[in-house]
């Protein structure tokens, strides 16, 4: 604990920066009489189903035969973030099996870039573009523009859930859906706990998508009276969100101890990677408390990280090569104008139980095969 609080000392300004954009939780609601039974024994089946990864395809088997010659503009919200280069990747691959180039543009963690990115790729006359983990909302004159130029715009985890967004401008929106991912992570949790736990939650507030995400989780922990929420986190994502998760986590130690058995992050990478660097420092064995949950993406150092017992117990990812393909194969819809898919992929929660040899959640569903097949390319 000494090496904790010398990390305080030391970082007093910048937990002080987050502080004070961090909400404050009342506690005192927890049930102190027992467990909450119900919600456990709820949770513990949620989980118990999760982590099957024996499911078969459930996605279009059939569609249109493939557009030739497409330029697709991948806009990142910044390639750091694992899940976004990991779809982009998806996408990339996709495309040089049915004939496309792909085109990256990053936003660089910033409105403004992501803004810029978006009206370079209609200036530069891309035939889709997709919008790569961000809101839609934050760059709603761009789309506009690229919706009238008749580019169409597909979205990566852009909204909650999946399939045609009209609203946003999107043709379509690809992901799992945003409030499963939320509630297996606060059941794990739960589950975990045996319905004890406290249990931090990290998010960024500035992101609609993250701030809802957040939400969800905790409402989901709120189903557990006897859980308690000891603080919910807004750290931003950026260039300075590890050396803030580092500061955040060495300050929650030295407040908390241990009554902090639970953190779930918004994004395991960004947060969990610098979170098991402030554990280690201080001391702390891989499999101690806290116990850490990816809520989304599943990108390779999390899978490292779970595999080894070093500091994460699970994560729910993101099929983000699946996704790739899913992203082109919904630009061929629409290239052909041929509706939406609309296909949700079914959530999925990694732990070291069911890790095996993998570094990714890619299901062995047969995908590619059968996309390639509806194209008509081999």
């Amino acid at each position: 604990m000494k090496k904790a609080q010398k990390g305080v000392l030391v970082t007093t300004a910048i937990i002080a920066l987050i502080t004070s954009s961090t909400i404050a939780v009342d506690t005192s609601s927890a049930n102190a009489a027992g467990v909450c039974t119900a919600a456990l024994a709820k949770a513990d089946a949620a989980v118990k189903l999760a982590v099957n990864s024996a499911a078969p395809w459930t996605g279009p088997k059939t569609g249109p035969t493939a557009a030739t010659g497409k330029t697709i503009f991948y806009v990142a919200q910044t390639m750091t973030n694992g899940g976004v280069a990991g779809a982009e990747a998806g996408v990339a691959e996709a495309a040089k099996a049915i004939g496309w180039t792909v085109k990256v543009l990053d936003g660089q963690g910033t409105q403004q870039g992501m803004n810029q990115a978006v009206n370079q790729a209609v200036t530069l006359h891309a035939d889709g573009i997709v919008i790569g983990g961000f809101d839609p909302a934050t760059t709603s004159d761009a789309i506009k523009a690229a919706n009238a130029a008749n580019i169409p715009v597909i979205g990566w985890h852009a909204e909650a859930t999946a399939g045609p967004q009209p609203q946003a401008g999107l043709f379509s929106n690809v992901t799992t859906l945003r409030k499963t991912v939320s509630q297996i992570s606060a059941d794990w949790a739960i589950s975990d706990s045996h319905g004890t736990g406290g249990v931090v939650v990290f998010s960024d507030f500035s992101i609609p998508f993250a701030k809802g995400k957040s939400d969800e989780i905790v409402a989901e922990l709120k189903t557990c009276s006897s859980m308690k929420l000891l603080k919910y986190d807004n750290i931003p994502i950026g260039n300075s969100t590890s050396t803030l998760m580092q500061s955040e986590t060495a300050a929650l130690l030295a407040k908390f101890g241990a009554k902090w058995t639970q953190s779930i992050s918004i994004n395991g990478s960004l947060y969990v990677t610098p979170i098991a660097t402030a554990l280690r420092a201080a001391g702390k064995k891989g499999t101690n408390f806290p116990h850490n949950v990816g809520a989304g993406d599943g990108s390779t150092d999390e899978y490292s990280r779970i595999a080894g017992g070093q500091y994460q117990s699970v994560t729910v990812p993101e099929p983000l090569t699946q996704e790739g393909w899913q992203i082109v194969d919904e630009f061929n819809r629409a290239f052909n104008k041929v509706a939406a898919s609309g296909y949700v992929p079914a959530t999925h929660l990694v732990n070291k139980a069911n890790i095996g040899s993998a570094t990714t959640w890619d299901p062995q569903n047969g995908y590619r095969d059968i996309y390639k097949k509806i194209w008509a390319v081999k």
